[in-house]
């Protein structure tokens, strides 16, 4: 988050028109540029044209609360989720005191036929409506509270539609009961034989435990990356010379020496110093075997060491480890909205007020022409009337529509990170799941990105010189090839010279000065290009290694070609089986790589791509996946370094290695693990994540379509059927408990073992 960015907790969201509601009321705010506002993780973020001060944070904290909500600071995640543990306790306590008040009430309503008379007064009735006015008036006191302050700002969300339905039922069945003492009511209210005291308490109770058991998956949604957070310790224990001092993480600098003991967790990201034991990265990789870490070695904040002591140097802030980015990045992910779910909530916003003015209209036919659309019902047409009132403002709650897509959003994005796979946005997940062209790199993508110096060939000079040589030329570049000859030449020992003037050419090589002499490090291109005469035979040389799968970097100094280096990198165990696996889920593969077509061919054979583009220069990748994308959705996946370009220009951009931070800003999809297994599981989850938003929005809209004609009474004069009150209150709170659990069986969703393994 920027300094523009300004993140609220709201509190009393219950729908999407809740949701709609506040984004409304907060675009109003004076300087507010955008606003995505989360009903599961009840948080608004809300980006300013200039950077956030304290004037910007109290007018939007008044809006919200204007609106008829509760806004404040946001407070920490865990602090959060506490709190949505004991309101959930809560919830659950109001949830037996209302369905103890209605038992009664249904008792006296529907199994009890005369109790005899108050007076004038009929006894059963009496009994009932005062059995029924704690459950209205105590139980659902938040509704009324929370609709009474909407109606206030002309908005309107489900509390409304449950005050409105649940008012009506009581004041119609009070009037009823006390007719015969209140001689002022017209005739057609004493002669009324049905009274809707259980339907009113039932609407309530249902309510309530329907907002207890979306409450409760709620907590279960955000399981995964609470577990997250968990793993970052509290404290440390600092090594103070001999001694070792507990410290809170937050005061830990860099470059601070840790002992970490058996069974305790990696406070912050770190390099072993000294000891040697096995680490549990399971948590944040979804890697089941235990790793063994050793002096030199880097380690994870929140991996678990099993069975020694470790002494590690810290090499990052609480603020900046692995563990941090991850968690960063699934959050802003949750915050995410598909154009689908815009939609949605623009119907949720004006859906309420549709819905009132349906009600009331098809209450007022039945009223006027009841006599005429059902002569044989035993209702008369003002019980009918009522009873039509009721049931579609209390079926009609678009709960399950603001639910549909942020609850399976919250649970694939927190699953994902289970497991390594990092899903920076909701866009990023549709275009996955629709995803019909892979384009992959080679290096450091099909191949583990480890090259090693093989074979060095002298023609004028000795090993010394060309690997010196080579390593000073490439000591700024980062790449895989470059990191391979660095190795050869730390493990020569030799003093390296200094080369000055050092330039690069992309996809061809660098060349520099040393002593007033041009030196040169690259490919055959690129000595073509320098040297006016090449040894006889060298194309065939160079092109007979490449199609061993070996790269040649060939080294020159003035006129001189002073040899080459062979670089051998060995192909991933899972690559053969993730080509396969995007193959049987009818994605295209290409790989796209500035290498010899040689090399190249021989790669590909291995893991049985057969569409190839070789020799392509790093500024040439974005336009090629460009043009790829003229005839579907294309996924690059990269390893972050070279492919920044690309990966920005695919619809989908994968990086393999959370590590690099070009990777974390150019990619839509990040991998923990180097693991191009883990590239194809990311992409079945989103598809599996986009068939349960696509199953919750169907559920909730045709839940919708099938419920108000009945509760409207259009199948009632062929059928005579008319939802009643309670049963409608009771299919509103299943279809939001639906909607989140369809969401909660992503919890169950896991990269496939034998893809891992490399076996499909």
């Amino acid at each position: 988050m920027d300094d523009t960015t300004l993140s609220l907790s709201v509190s009393g969201m219950t729908c999407g028109a809740c949701v709609a509601s506040v984004e409304r009321v907060l675009n109003k705010v004076e300087g507010v540029a955008s606003v995505s506002v989360n009903l599961p993780l009840e948080k608004a973020v809300i980006t300013l044209s200039a950077a956030v001060n304290d004037a910007d944070r109290e007018r939007c904290m008044k809006a919200v609360e204007g609106a008829g909500f509760g806004a404040s600071e946001l407070v920490p995640p865990l602090q959060v989720r506490r709190d949505h543990e004991a309101n959930v306790a809560q919830q659950r306590q109001q949830v037996a005191l209302a369905f103890a008040l209605t038992l009664p009430v249904f008792v006296l309503s529907m199994l009890v036929d005369d109790l005899g008379a108050f007076g004038p007064l009929d006894a059963r009735l009496t009994l009932a409506m005062l059995a029924a006015l704690p459950v209205y008036a105590y139980c659902g006191a938040a509704f009324h509270r929370h609709a009474w302050a909407s109606m206030r700002k002309g908005t309107a969300n489900m509390d409304v539609l449950v005050h409105l339905g649940t008012t009506v039922a009581m004041v119609w069945s009070s009037l009823v009961t006390l007719a015969p003492v209140l001689p002022f009511l017209p005739a057609f209210v004493g002669h009324a034989d049905h009274v809707f005291f259980d339907g009113a308490a039932f609407i309530i109770a249902f309510v309530l435990l329907g907002n207890h058991l979306e409450a409760r998956a709620k907590l279960k949604a955000t399981d995964a990356v609470h577990g997250l957070m968990r793993l970052q310790p509290k404290e440390a224990w600092v090594v103070d010379g001999e001694h070792t001092v507990a410290v809170p993480v937050e005061n830990i600098a860099r470059e601070t020496l840790l002992k970490v003991r058996a069974g305790e967790t990696v406070p912050l990201d770190a390099v072993v110093e000294e000891g040697t034991a096995l680490l549990d990265e399971s948590m944040m990789t979804g890697e089941s075997f235990p790793v063994r870490k050793q002096p030199g070695d880097s380690v994870a904040g929140g991996t678990i060491v099993m069975d020694a002591t470790l002494l590690v140097r810290t090499t990052a802030l609480v603020g900046d480890t692995m563990l941090a980015k991850v968690i960063r990045l699934v959050d802003e992910a949750q915050m995410g909205k598909a154009p689908i779910q815009r939609l949605v909530d623009r119907i949720a916003g004006i859906f309420v007020p549709i819905v009132v003015v349906a009600a009331l209209l098809a209450s007022a036919i039945w009223w006027l022409m009841a006599d005429t659309l059902a002569p044989s019902s035993d209702m008369a047409a003002s019980e009918i009337a009522v009873m039509v009132l009721v049931s579609t403002l209390v079926i009609a709650c678009p709960c399950a529509l603001g639910l549909a897509t942020p609850t399976a959003l919250v649970v694939g994005t927190g699953r994902g990170a289970r497991f390594g796979l990092l899903i920076k946005g909701i866009e990023a997940l549709e275009q996955a799941h629709a995803t019909t062209t892979v384009v992959l790199d080679k290096t450091g993508t099909i191949t583990a990105g480890a090259p090693r110096v093989s074979h060095i060939e002298l023609l004028q000079s000795d090993a010394q010189e060309i690997v010196c040589l080579a390593s000073a030329l490439e000591a700024e570049s980062t790449h895989p090839i470059a990191e391979a000859v660095h190795t050869s030449w730390t493990n020569m020992g030799y003093p390296r010279p200094e080369v000055k003037d050092v330039k690069t050419f992309p996809g061809l090589g660098l060349v520099g000065s040393l002593d007033g002499e041009p030196v040169a490090v690259g490919n055959l291109e690129l000595m073509e290009q320098r040297l006016n005469d090449l040894p006889e035979g060298l194309e065939e040389q160079v092109a007979k290694r490449a199609r061993r799968g070996v790269t040649v970097v060939l080294v020159a100094s003035g006129q001189r070609l002073l040899g080459w280096l062979e670089i051998s990198d060995r192909i991933r165990e899972t690559s053969a089986a993730a080509v396969k696996r995007l193959k049987q889920l009818g994605i295209e593969v290409v790989m796209l790589t500035g290498d010899r077509e040689e090399v190249a061919q021989t790669v590909g054979d291995a893991v049985g791509i057969t569409n190839i583009v070789a020799g392509v220069k790093p500024d040439e990748k974005a336009e090629h996946v460009r043009r790829l994308q003229d005839d579907g959705v294309v996924a690059m996946i990269g390893d972050g370094i070279n492919d920044a370009a690309a990966l920005s220009v695919a619809r989908v951009g994968i990086a393999m290695g959370a590590g690099s931070e070009i990777a974390l800003e150019s990619a839509d999809i990040v991998l923990v693990r180097n693991d191009l297994a883990d590239a194809v599981a990311a992409l079945e989850l989103g598809r599996a994540t986009m068939a349960r938003i696509r199953t919750n929005l169907a559920w909730a809209f045709g839940y919708n379509l099938i419920g108000l004609p009945l509760a409207m009474g259009v199948l009632f004069p062929w059928t005579g059927w008319l939802l009643p009150p309670a049963f409608a209150a009771a299919a509103m709170s299943l279809s939001s408990v639906s909607v989140v659990s369809n969401s909660l069986l992503l919890r169950w969703w896991q990269p496939s073992a034998k893809l891992r393994a490399g076996d499909v």
